[in-house]
């Protein structure tokens, strides 16, 4: 058995797992550091194109380790302010599919907490089993240590854009299905529960994908998919704020305090960018070919397998 788990560990054996609530970090983020990641979560979000990836990216670059719990909750915090900036901006399109009447209000919060169901138990199922296996050697590992190796995001992308690529080619054959059925929003929660343990595998491309895939069509398919992302950021939040907490308890150093104000500062600064980008995106996004997210996804991997190669 021990064997066989080291087979299975061997493609990262060589990576820099650290135990991470025992290690002090260094939770101090640059102001002009942080207001580079808002901006490119900001103008990443509603492209289906992995914005975290992208953050994760721009962290190494900036000389910050992604898989800190300082970072980590700089990151969702940075999604938490391009939540509210999509709450913002698709709140009449909502308050007109989900708000109309009671009967329907009612079908699409049972839809939205279905899938978010699936997406909990698929994805935290997949994060522990990660754990326990790939991790068998390192008792203090978290999924979140995964996050900062660019040789995992490349493939996570990849994979991404395969899956847009299949449904933009496939999207004028797929009949629009009308109203999601629970069969669809099962299917949309399992993906984005498989989303969770990998940055650079889209959320929203994937879980676009796979709606359009099921018979949905591309419009309702986007509003469905950021309901799920308005349903899902808090929890992730709070998993964040308790892994820092968890952190600062083991190391004596005060983790928490010290990454709030920037990662507040980053939420308020990816909202405003925001708001900015959807102005612009989302009408092209509309008038877009699906199909050009999944070639960008796949140049992207290849540009991160490059910057893995030289060093980052």
């Amino acid at each position: 058995m021990a064997s066989s788990t080291a087979g299975i560990c061997a493609p990262f054996t060589n990576l820099p797992l650290r135990p991470s609530v025992s290690i002090p970090y260094n939770s101090a983020v640059p102001i002009p550091s942080v207001l580079i990641l808002a901006i490119i979560q900001g103008l990443a979000e509603l492209l289906p194109i992995s914005s975290s990836a992208h953050v994760i990216i721009a962290e190494k670059l900036l000389g910050l380790d992604p898989s800190s719990p300082a970072m980590t909750l700089l990151l969702v915090m940075l999604h938490t302010g391009t939540m509210f900036a999509v709450i913002a901006y698709f709140w009449k399109d909502w308050r007109a599919a989900y708000f109309e009447s009671a009967a329907a209000f009612k079908r699409a919060a049972t839809l939205i907490i279905f899938a978010t169901a699936l997406t909990g138990i698929i994805g935290l199922a997949l994060m522990k089993l990660i754990e326990k296996t790939l991790f068998a050697g390192f008792p203090h590992a978290e999924i979140e240590d995964l996050f900062s190796h660019l040789e995992i995001i490349a493939p996570a992308l990849a994979a991404a854009g395969i899956l847009i690529l299949i449904a933009g080619m496939l999207e004028k054959r797929a009949p629009d299905a009308g109203d999601l059925s629970y069969k669809q929003a099962a299917i949309v929660g399992a993906i984005q529960g498989l989303c969770l343990p990998f940055r650079g595998f889209s959320r929203s491309g994937a879980t676009i994908s796979a709606a359009m895939l099921s018979g949905v069509a591309k419009a309702r398919a986007e509003v469905f998919s950021f309901s799920l992302a308005v349903v899902l950021t808090p929890a992730v939040v709070a998993r964040e704020a308790l892994r820092l907490i968890r952190a600062e308890r083991m190391s004596g150093v005060g983790a928490l305090a010290s990454a709030a104000f920037p990662s507040v500062l980053g939420a308020v600064f990816a909202f405003f960018a925001g708001l900015l980008a959807l102005k612009w995106l989302s009408n092209w996004l509309q008038a877009g070919r699906w199909y050009f997210f999944g070639i960008y996804c796949l140049a992207a991997a290849v540009v991160v397998l490059y910057l893995h190669s030289i060093g980052y």
